[in-house]
């Protein structure tokens, strides 16, 4: 392989797609684009009743916003400080005109979080009830202001499709640009909703830099699997002066589990098939001045044809342009698994490719007419271990590991939903 580039994304609104610089392997002059989307994943179904409140017999609450605030940021939730033993019962929250804001409340009850983004510049009125073990209510209203519309926002992106099936290794992977500040994470995290079907718990894991984080479970998604996810970024305020950018949101469902694994010590890959072994193929990896990664990887993009351009790699003996069959994308740097007829006679003896897992163009074929995007292939033994960041790497880290690069604390086994 050669040196690991990748080009800074070009974020849009709902639909992001950017082209990447690639070297080693292989130079594909796109990356997959990245939908937007949004749907809370760590919350709640809240109480934003219809009925009429019971006439409160306690203390009146004190909410935040506090009534009177102005300039409150769009990512604005509402909570209330309550009477011991006391919950929220109800929840409320209308513009001027009357028309009324849908919410849910966290799981914890820690707060009320609209849907979608307050609007920019506009007055609301937020009621709060809770009622006590004893049935004793108690309420509390505020009004408020939502600021103006910042000029200074970040730019994010959501890898996910609405109505898309994926592999089991599929992440949620979340980009920001720029970076989002360390000390800013833990709150823009708390913005980042999940929720799986059937339940699974899961966590958050951001790449140093911040420009990334994934979100994936202990093991794989199971089969059948129904994925929404909510970045609820709009209005957040970051300690850089920014603010997020918009909310975004998809859909996505898990297919059936299709597993790849490859040994440099034998030169095979032996794939799974709902756990079953159905075929081993034989593989040529990267020669010893250009290794393959080590890792668990996740297939990030499939084309059926398409050029590998390496002209601007500083080093001339791993310059060509060639056109490529079959082609799946591993890694940012260049790494693929893909046909290579020119090899063929080297397969499952010779490492002697660039980086990438060759094949022969029978099984690249037939693979490629197998594979999702977020299906999983581990590669052991080679020279090289796969970077953190370089392509989806949320499953090349233990579970132990993983969690500890979440912004919030992470309880045994995993978080579930917020919302």
């Amino acid at each position: 392989m050669g040196r690991f580039t990748r080009a800074g994304a070009v974020l849009g609104v709902l639909t992001l797609a950017a082209s990447l610089a690639l070297t080693g392997c292989g130079n594909d002059s796109k990356k997959p684009s990245f939908v937007g989307g949004a749907s809370p994943s760590a919350s709640v179904d809240a109480a934003s009743g219809t009925a009429d409140p019971a006439t409160p017999s306690g203390p009146p609450l004190t909410l935040a916003p506090a009534d009177g605030a102005k300039n409150k940021p769009v990512s604005t939730e509402i909570s209330a400080k309550l009477p011991d033993g006391s919950k929220v019962s109800q929840v409320t929250l209308t513009t001027a005109e009357g028309a009324k804001v849908e919410g849910k409340l966290r799981t914890d009850g820690s707060s009320w979080v609209p849907n979608s983004p307050l609007k920019y510049g506009v007055r609301y009125t937020a009621t709060v009830t809770s009622t006590g073990a004893d049935g004793a209510t108690s309420q509390g209203t505020s009004t408020f202001t939502t600021m103006k519309k910042p000029k200074s926002t970040i730019g994010s992106g959501l890898y996910l499709f609405d109505d898309k099936t994926y592999g089991v290794a599929m992440p949620v992977v979340t980009e920001f640009h720029p970076g989002i500040p360390k000390k800013d994470r833990a709150a823009v995290q708390k913005r980042m909703f999940v929720r799986t079907d059937p339940p699974q718990p899961g966590a958050w894991h951001w790449v140093a830099n911040g420009t990334q984080a994934y979100y994936r479970a202990p093991e794989y998604w199971k089969p059948g699997t129904t994925i929404t996810v909510r970045i609820a970024l709009a209005g957040v305020p970051l300690s850089n002066g920014r603010y997020g950018d918009v909310d975004r949101k998809a859909t996505g469902k898990i297919g059936q589990s299709f597993v790849m694994k490859v040994d440099n010590s034998t030169k095979q890959m032996s794939v799974y098939e709902d756990g079953k072994l159905v075929r081993t193929l034989p593989v040529s990896l990267g020669k010893k001045s250009t290794p393959s990664s080590s890792g668990t990887m996740v297939v990030m993009e499939k084309k059926e044809s398409t050029v590998f351009d390496t002209r601007d790699d500083p080093d001339p003996s791993n310059r060509y342009v060639t056109e490529i069959d079959f082609a799946q994308r591993l890694t940012w740097g260049g790494e693929y698994i893909h046909a290579a007829p020119w090899s063929e006679h080297v397969q499952g003896r010779q490492n002697v490719s660039h980086g990438c897992v060759n094949v022969s163009m029978a099984n690249a074929r037939w693979l490629f007419g197998k594979t999702k995007v977020g299906d999983p292939i581990t590669v052991k033994g080679t020279e090289r271990k796969l970077a953190a960041g370089n392509g989806w790497t949320a499953w090349s880290l233990s579970w132990s590991e993983f969690v500890k690069g979440s912004a919030l604390p992470v309880p045994e086994g995993g978080a579930g939903p917020a919302v």
